[in-house]
């Protein structure tokens, strides 16, 4: 740990230091327009997800953690970025913090990037995911590892969907949300059709193909869109797709959260 001792450490006494309002008194939107500091910015949390994030090159601006983090589980990040500040308090405060304790307290304050645009995204991508209207942070998280997981190619979002840089959004993924390409889309999934993209709404209705159908796989290139966990896609949406496919069904189960008919549908059409 001899390459530690220069390291200059800031210790907070107090929920109301300023050094640390970014994690303590701004809220998610409050962070991510930019309005109440110098940078749109959100918090990533646990060293995990916090490597990821370096890894693909976002860029950090400040370390919070727990006094045992400090020569522990911050060591891989402060070697890393050693003109990072870092703040460190016990473990109340970081909970006074977060609403709870933290499994592995460390957060970091991120910059947020620019994002791709939607071309971007789909340039020789064969599939990707259209995540519309999900608000649920978990949700969000969870399709995104699945996304990564199982080789789907970019994420795309509708504006009425959560912000995958959500704090809980980017800790379920376990860090996910950095290592795939993703960006929202604001021109209407029908745009994706001039991108050579044939549109697949997950949804079950009585002319629903099975998700095992050949005809899909044979597709170069499909646009999955997964819709809300309770009022699940709009009938224009469905209306407007290519294909309308449904997850075989047993025990008289109508359906599967949104999380987990992603992973599925990623797993057979990939």
């Amino acid at each position: 740990m001899d390459n530690l001792r220069d390291i200059e450490v800031t210790r907070i006494e107090s929920l109301d230091d300023s050094r640390i309002r970014v994690y303590s008194r701004l809220t998610e939107a409050q962070l991510c327009d930019g309005l109440h500091t110098s940078e749109r910015i959100f918090i990533a949390e646990s060293p995990k997800v916090i490597l990821t994030a370096l890894e693909a090159g976002y860029r950090p601006l400040s370390l919070l953690c727990e006094d045992r983090h400090i020569c522990g589980d911050a060591v891989p990040i402060i070697e890393r970025v050693p003109e990072l500040p870092v703040y460190t308090g016990d473990r109340d405060l970081l909970a006074g913090i977060t609403g709870y304790r933290l499994t592995r307290g460390v957060l970091c304050a991120m910059r947020r990037p620019e994002l791709p645009t939607v071309s971007q995204v789909c340039a020789g991508a064969g599939r990707v995911v259209v995540i519309d209207g999900v608000c649920d942070t978990t949700n969000i998280g969870s399709i995104f590892r699945s996304a990564a997981a199982l080789g789907i190619d970019g994420v795309l979002l509708t504006p009425g969907s959560c912000d995958p840089l959500n704090r809980r959004a980017v800790r379920v993924s376990m860090g996910s949300v950095f290592l795939i390409p993703w960006t929202w889309l604001d021109s209407g999934i029908a745009s994706l059709c001039g991108l050579g993209f044939k549109t697949v709404a997950m949804a079950l209705r009585q002319d629903s193909v099975r998700l095992d159908n050949p005809a899909l796989t044979a597709e170069p290139r499909l646009a999955i869109i997964m819709g809300t966990e309770g009022d699940g896609l709009a009938d224009e949406t469905i209306a407007g797709a290519d294909y309308t496919v449904c997850i075989p069904m047993h025990h008289g189960v109508d359906s599967l959260n949104v999380a987990a008919a992603s992973a599925v549908a990623f797993y057979a059409l990939t």
